[in-house]
């Protein structure tokens, strides 16, 4: 016969130490065995668990005494045995050298200058001096059904167990456990902050680990913590307006001044509980938010607006996490313009600037995802950012080595402000250009000459300041020098037309001539760059000793050999075309094009081009070749009379379909000339238009940085008079002159 059971043996054995990955503390990791003995003495049952002790040494300093304080923990902890001493001291002197890093709410080292939310450490005034042990969850468990203070003292129990991921797998698979928890939460949170807060804080911890989703998600805690942070934003409106009317309504005298000292110790005090609360429930929520199916949910049930009213907080915690959260939900253009309507720049704009370094960086990205809006960029400059932002720039480290870079995202916002013509003459007041031009040669900074390059296309008093930079930025064009470099500086040149600029003297000076020419072979750079160089040429062609110089350098063949190679990209051949017509205003360059290259004929296959913009500026450079040249003016004026022919012939033959029967004249109105003098095109007479010679010089398209996951990778684009050029975001304000959308 099997003996009756007795009595339960307890046996623990210490296993490995070590410390823990980020805290200043030792991990114990220890076994339990637990064996029901019968009446004889032998086992009956038994069952074997590992767990782990911390023991945290906050008071660990470069000033500790390491032996002293290994013999404490030693003496104090049980399961370290004295022999262990020694090993006790090596662990402990490891950590008092360890450099700290910084993690985030995941364990993970958080990669540099990138801002995320912080873990979120035990709450001030929310700390046990109960240790929880997972061998008891189940008498946690029952105090879940008692009164609130047991459920408080339940939930804040099962809460440490739940901040070691080692615990997590065993949470999980007590329903029981879980089921109660999700149940207390979904009853009980409006009577007491804390006992919401822990159990929402025990949801986060699994919601921190893409894998346990599912869980929190079958509890519905996401839908009740978008509940909790409604009620609680309701709240915070009350009690506000309730210490409003308290101190407007207190006299001056002692008694009810302590009335009103206490009654707002009393917000303040509640308040920090609120947003701790806040906090936890809004950090849950971004990370569910990975998925973007649970991500419109949210929005659904108004997740911006939330968001957005926490900003009026000074907890700057909780403003990192809702900033982060805001910056995710940016990239998607109906939250974007959720929070144009909810005037979440100007909410912004108190943060900047500020001592939090994570919030600083974190408000600067998110106000760059919608800086790509044309309404929020007037937006930023109307509630004065615009000073601050540039007040920053200034103010950035003055001690800065040729590796380092300004701050990415305040360049960057700069950038997409700075293609408002306004911005740009604010940002150049004072020193404001030189300072900028400065920094960017020194450190050869791309992103700062992008801004730079931006504020160049301007007209005006603006790009005059440019004169006195024109030879440091030719200087940068060089074969040594790095493309991505060099495109900007290049297209900051190309955009100074300055009728004063003697461009003769600087091509020579900076024997800028053979880079151009080596830059326009098919294949030498990147396509970047080789569209930079033929706009630069059309530039500095306007000029007669400049042009003469180009055309004797050979250009117009490079040129005709590119057009070939890039006939498909209309961005190039606008260009190419652009520079022929700047270079048939001079005497000669023009004769250099007409007799001796074929540039005419690639001129009238393009009089026909699908592309509008392009027989715009066909048409009117074969005018003027037209005007100089018979023998090529009876040509165009050939082509051009079979080419509306033919669309005549096309339109009777259409309409004889429509009309089944031969077409006939009603009216003189109905008649096609055979000379046409719309849009420039030869009259009957036989003269030139006027028009044909009006000022043709296109403006450069303005650069905007991409926006990422909220993050982070830029678009290198380029400009042209081609077409204007945005990554993801919205076209701005300003249109180009040419417009191929």
């Amino acid at each position: 016969m099997q003996d009756d059971p007795r009595y339960l043996k307890r046996r623990v054995t210490a296993g490995s130490l070590d410390v823990h990955p980020t805290e200043k503390a030792l991990v114990v990791h220890y076994e339990v065995e637990a064996s029901i003995l019968g009446e004889g003495g032998g086992p009956m049952l038994g069952e074997r668990k590992e767990g782990q002790k911390i023991i945290r040494v906050k008071s660990l300093s470069p000033s500790t005494d390491v032996g002293a304080l290994a013999k404490k923990v030693v003496e104090e902890c049980k399961l370290i045995p004295t022999s262990r001493l020694p090993q006790v001291e090596q662990l402990l002197y490891y950590l008092q050298n360890r450099k700290a890093s910084p993690v985030d709410g995941r364990g993970e080292k958080k990669e540099k200058r990138i801002a995320k939310p912080r873990e979120l450490a035990p709450f001030e005034g929310m700390e046990l001096n109960e240790e929880a042990n997972i061998t008891k969850v189940e008498e946690y468990v029952e105090l879940l059904y008692e009164g609130i203070p047991e459920k408080i003292r339940g939930a804040a129990l099962i809460l440490q167990l739940a901040r070691n991921p080692d615990n997590l797998e065993e949470l999980l698979h007590n329903e029981a456990a879980l089921g109660a928890l999700a149940r207390v939460l979904r009853e009980d949170w409006k009577q007491s902050v804390e006992l919401a807060t822990y159990i929402i804080y025990i949801f986060f911890c699994f919601s921190s680990f893409s894998q346990f989703h599912g869980v929190v998600s079958h509890y519905k805690v996401g839908a009740l913590c978008m509940s909790v942070i409604e009620h609680e934003l309701k709240r915070y409106d009350l009690w506000r307006e309730e210490l409003r009317k308290k101190n407007k309504s207190a006299p001056e005298n002692g008694s009810l001044r302590r009335d009103q000292d206490k009654a707002t110790r009393k917000y303040q005090s509640l308040l920090a509980k609120q947003e701790q609360l806040l906090r936890v429930s809004l950090y849950l929520l971004l990370n569910l938010a990975e998925d973007t199916r649970t991500e419109l949910k949210m929005r659904n049930k108004n997740i911006v607006g939330f968001l957005v009213k926490v900003l009026e907080r000074d907890d700057e915690e909780l403003l990192v996490l809702v900033v982060s959260f805001l910056k995710k939900l940016s990239i998607f253009l109906e939250n974007k313009n959720d929070m144009a309507e909810l005037d979440t720049v100007e909410r912004l704009s108190r943060l900047v600037p500020c001592e939090h370094e994570d919030l600083l960086n974190l408000t600067l990205r998110l106000l760059l995802n919608l800086s790509f809006d044309s309404g929020l960029r007037a937006k930023m400059v109307e509630v004065g950012l615009l000073p601050k932002l540039t007040a920053l720039l200034a103010h950035a480290d003055a001690v800065r080595t040729r590796e380092e870079e300004f701050e990415i995202e305040l360049i960057s916002i700069c950038i997409n402000l700075a293609a408002n013509k306004r911005n740009a003459q604010v940002m150049c007041e004072g020193n404001g250009l030189k300072m900028l031009m400065k920094r960017a040669l020194k450190m050869k900074d791309c992103l700062l000459m992008k801004m730079i390059r931006n504020i160049s296309q301007h007209d005006g008093p603006t790009k005059a300041l440019f004169i006195d930079y024109v030879g440091d930025l030719a200087a940068q064009i060089r074969a040594e020098e790095d493309e991505e470099w060099v495109v900007e500086c290049l297209g900051t040149l190309a955009n100074l037309t300055i009728p004063d600029l003697d461009w003769e003297l600087v091509l020579k000076e900076y024997n800028l001539v053979p880079y151009l020419k080596d830059r326009l072979k098919p294949g030498s750079a990147e396509d970047d760059l080789i569209l930079e160089v033929v706009i630069m040429i059309g530039t500095v062609s306007m000029d007669d000793a400049c042009a003469a110089m180009l055309a004797k350098s050979g250009i117009i063949p490079a040129l005709i050999e590119l057009l070939n190679a890039q006939q498909e990209d209309d961005e190039f051949v606008c260009q190419i075309v652009y520079v022929f017509y700047q270079m048939v205003f001079h005497q000669a360059t023009r004769d250099v094009i007409i007799k001796d290259t074929q540039a005419p004929a690639y001129l009238i296959d393009l009089m026909h081009d699908k592309n509008a913009e392009i027989r715009k500026v066909c048409d009117n450079t074969l005018d003027i070749i037209a005007e100089y040249d018979e023998e090529w003016g009876r040509k165009i004026q050939s082509e051009k009379f079979r080419f509306h022919n033919n669309q005549w012939l096309e339109m009777v033959e259409s309409r004889q379909v429509d009309e089944c029967e031969p077409y006939l004249y009603d009216n003189d109105n109905d008649r096609t000339d055979l000379f046409y003098s719309a849009d420039g095109i030869t009259p009957g007479d036989g003269s030139v238009s006027p028009d044909f010679f009006g000022d043709f010089q296109p403006s450069n398209g303005d650069h905007h940085l991409a926006a990422g996951d909220g993050i982070d990778v830029f678009d290198q684009t380029t400009s042209s008079p081609g077409r204007p050029v945005t990554a993801y975001g919205f076209r701005p304000d300003e249109q180009p002159f040419y417009n191929f959308s």
